[in-house]
């Protein structure tokens, strides 16, 4: 385990090291040999009863943000979560030394991480996104719409610089069939896994063509309905959304904590 580097005798001098929290965890999980953190630092335990963190020893001159920081501290927390049930932590979470973990944050904190750990106990965070296929979902709202066609068939073979007050409504056009149709989209992907989960968090798109982004917190043995449930939407779909299912994955749209003092 990895130890914070202050002399006694020499308590006023800079501190050098920093420890870097990533979760909460059981007691009894146990970080792999060769788990690597942000900065490349070895992951250890910090321990507390019941409860523990997961942590590693960072440089306080070394500024953090770089996306290699960013995927460590979301690869270490996701591999956690298949196994056991984690608490993340937000990135960016550094406190002075390991003392400090133990007593500022999860001695401070034991009854709410513990509790929050039993819920968790068996399972994970799942997402399940949604992306329209461009010209089906182009296709679709052309033809469903009676005006958007009279558009097309008004800027077809034309210079743009005259039709340029038709493409412009036809792009509003577009964009809102678009957003129409993720939210029904989105409803229909939530209630096809409400039986699998109590929890469920629609996100907010990230890409104009999004059709779906949904967050399900889920019993890890239960995997392989939620694979079929997506599965099937992906036939129900097929040629006009492309599916995928990214998990188990931490449970940041649950249970993130917020960053410790350090």
């Amino acid at each position: 385990m990895s130890k914070s580097k202050e002399s006694n005798d020499a308590s006023d001098e800079p501190r050098t090291s920093g420890i870097y929290v990533y979760g909460i965890v059981p007691a009894d999980v146990e970080a792999e040999e060769d788990a690597v953190g942000v900065c490349d630092g070895p992951v250890a335990i910090v321990t507390h009863g019941d409860i523990a963190a997961l942590v590693s020893e960072i440089s306080v001159d070394r500024p953090l943000g770089k996306p290699q920081d960013l995927q460590a501290h979301a690869h270490l927390l996701d591999g956690t979560s298949g196994v056991a049930p984690v608490l993340p932590l937000r990135f960016g979470a550094v406190m002075t030394d390991e003392e400090a973990v133990e007593k500022e944050l999860l001695e401070a904190h034991a009854e709410e991480f513990a509790a929050a750990l039993k819920e968790l106990e068996g399972r994970a965070q799942y997402v399940v996104k949604g992306r329209y296929v461009e010209e089906a979902i182009l296709r679709e709202i052309i033809e469903e719409n009676q005006q958007a066609g009279e558009l097309v068939d008004a800027i077809r073979n034309q210079p743009e610089e005259t039709t340029r007050d038709a493409r412009m409504a036809l792009g509003e056009i577009i964009s809102n069939g678009i957003e129409a149709k993720r939210d029904e989209d989105t409803r229909t992907v939530v209630e096809a896994l409400e039986s699998l989960s109590d929890s469920v968090n629609v996100r907010e798109p990230t890409h104009e063509e999004e059709a779906a982004q949904v967050a399900v917190l889920v019993e890890v043995a239960r995997q392989e309905e939620l694979e079929k449930a997506v599965g099937d939407l992906a036939e129900q779909w097929d040629g006009r959304v492309e599916m995928r299912l990214l998990g188990p994955l931490a449970a940041y749209d649950f249970v993130v904590t917020q960053k410790p003092e350090g």
